[in-house]
C-alpha cells in the first residue's frame, strides 16, 4: 500500500521519471517584472515566476525551445537540481543530451505560471497567496482573474529578456499544451513549430463543467471562507478532495482496475460492512491527495481552474485559424480529459487552415497521464519533427 501511495504522489507532484547517471543538471532562476498589466486591465507590481533551462543558448539566440507545464506541475521539466535528487523533471525522458529534444543542440527553457498550484521552495509564482505590495497582506480573492494569455505574456517577457526573438518550438502537456496553442495563435511569427501533448485546441461546455467539479470541494469547505484563510487554518479537506477528483479524471479506469481491483484499504475492514472502511483505491487517492494538499494552495487551484475554463469558452475556430506553425499533436486514445475525438477535430481544423499537422498516439492504460508517463514512445516522432 505504501508503494502505491508513493507512486500516486509522484504523479500528483510532477509525474517524475527515473533518473540515470548521466542526468543533466539545472537550477531554478527567478524572473521579475516590476509592473505587469493583466488582460483584465489590472496592474500588478513585482510579479515573479521561477524558471529553469537546459542546454546552451547559441550566439544568435536561434536555438531556443519553450516548454509549458501542466495544471499541477511547475517548470521542472527535466534534469535534476542536485546529484542526490531522487527523480528528474517530468519530461526528462525526452529532454536532455542525445534525447528527442536534444540539449546538445537546443536551449530549452520552462517557467512557472502565474497562480501556480505549488507552494514549495522550487516554485516561484505570483498569485492569491502572494503579498500585495500595496497592502502588505496576501491578495486572496482580490487577485485579478488571469488567463493563459497572461501566462504567455509573462513568458514572452522572460524569453525576450534573454534576447530570443523566435522560438524553434513551443510545446507542453495538458495545460502546457493549451498555453502552446495560445502562443502559436497570439504570436505566430515567434513560434517555429508547435507540439501540444494530451490536449485539444477545441473544448466545450463538458470541460468547463468538469473543471467546476474539480473546484467544488474547495468552495464547499467552510475553512475556505471565500478565499480568506491566510494566517488561519487552510481548507485542506476540500483541496484534498479536489486533488482526488483530478487524479481519477486524469487516469483511465483500466489503470484503476489493474492496480486496485476491489481490494480493501485495510485487512479486516470490509467496506461493505462499514461506511468508515474504504476500498484500496479510495485509501490511496485520499492519502496522496492529503499529502499533496499540504504543499499546494486552494485559491491558486481555483484560479487555475478559471484560466482553463476561459480557454475552453473562447472561440476555438478563431484561435486555430491563426496558427501557422507546423504542428505535432501527441495524444492518448484513452484520455478522459481531452478525448481523442477532440484532438482529431483540432488536427482537421488546423489542416483546413493550411497548417501541416502530424499526429502520434501514445499506448498505455494511464489515460491523460500517458502524456507524461509514456512520452518516450513519441521520442523518434519528436526528433524527426524537429529535424524537418
Amino acid at each position: 500500500m505504501k508503494k502505491t501511495i508513493a507512486a500516486v504522489m509522484a504523479l500528483l507532484l510532477v509525474a517524475a521519471a527515473p533518473v540515470s547517471a548521466q542526468d543533466l543538471m539545472t537550477k531554478k532562476e527567478v524572473f521579475s517584472i516590476a509592473s505587469f498589466t493583466t488582460q483584465s486591465g489590472r496592474t500588478l507590481k513585482d510579479v515573479k515566476v521561477g524558471w529553469e533551462s537546459y542546454g546552451t543558448l547559441n550566439a544568435d539566440k536561434s536555438n531556443a525551445i519553450l516548454i509549458c507545464h501542466f495544471f499541477s506541475g511547475n517548470s521542472h521539466a527535466a534534469g535534476k537540481y542536485s546529484a542526490d535528487e531522487k527523480a528528474a523533471g517530468y519530461w526528462d525522458a525526452i529532454i536532455g543530451p542525445g534525447k528527442a529534444i536534444d540539449t546538445n543542440k537546443y536551449f530549452v527553457l520552462s517557467s512557472d505560471t502565474l497562480v501556480n498550484l505549488n507552494m514549495d521552495p522550487n516554485t516561484t509564482t505570483t498569485g492569491p497567496a502572494s503579498i500585495n505590495p500595496d497592502t502588505g497582506k496576501p491578495y486572496g480573492m482580490d487577485f485579478p482573474i488571469v488567463s493563459f494569455r497572461d501566462f504567455i505574456e509573462v513568458q514572452k517577457q522572460l524569453v525576450e529578456s534573454l534576447g530570443i526573438k523566435k522560438l524553434v518550438m513551443v510545446g507542453g502537456a495538458s495545460m502546457g499544451a493549451l498555453q502552446a496553442y495560445e502562443w502559436a495563435s497570439t504570436y505566430p511569427d515567434m513560434v517555429g513549430k508547435l507540439m501540444p501533448v494530451i490536449a485539444a485546441g477545441t473544448a466545450d461546455a463538458g470541460l468547463i463543467g468538469w473543471l467546476d467539479i474539480w473546484a467544488s470541494p474547495i468552495r464547499l469547505d467552510p475553512k475556505w471562507n471565500n478565499g480568506d484563510y491566510y494566517g488561519k487554518e487552510p481548507p485542506l479537506a476540500g483541496l484534498t478532495q479536489s486533488l482526488k477528483i483530478v487524479t481519477m479524471h486524469a487516469n483511465h479506469f483500466d489503470w484503476a482496475n489493474a492496480t486496485f481491483q476491489s481490494k480493501w484499504a485495510k485487512e479486516g475492514e470490509d467496506p461493505q460492512k462499514s461506511h468508515a472502511a474504504k476500498y484500496a483505491v479510495e485509501g490511496v487517492l485520499e492519502a496522496a491527495g492529503a499529502a499533496r494538499a499540504k504543499v499546494s494552495d486552494a485559491n491558486h487551484f481555483l484560479y487555475l481552474v478559471k484560466a482553463n475554463q476561459q480557454f475552453a469558452a473562447a472561440d476555438s475556430t478563431a484561435r486555430l485559424s491563426k496558427i501557422k506553425a507546423p504542428t505535432l499533436l501527441i495524444y492518448s486514445p484513452k484520455d478522459m480529459v481531452f478525448m481523442g475525438d477532440y484532438v482529431k477535430k483540432t488536427a482537421e481544423a488546423l489542416k483546413a487552415g493550411g497548417t501541416k499537422v502530424e499526429t502520434v498516439e501514445l499506448q498505455g492504460n494511464r489515460g491523460h497521464l500517458d502524456g507524461v508517463l509514456s512520452i518516450k514512445q513519441a521520442e523518434k516522432a519528436i526528433s524527426d519533427f524537429l529535424a524537418k
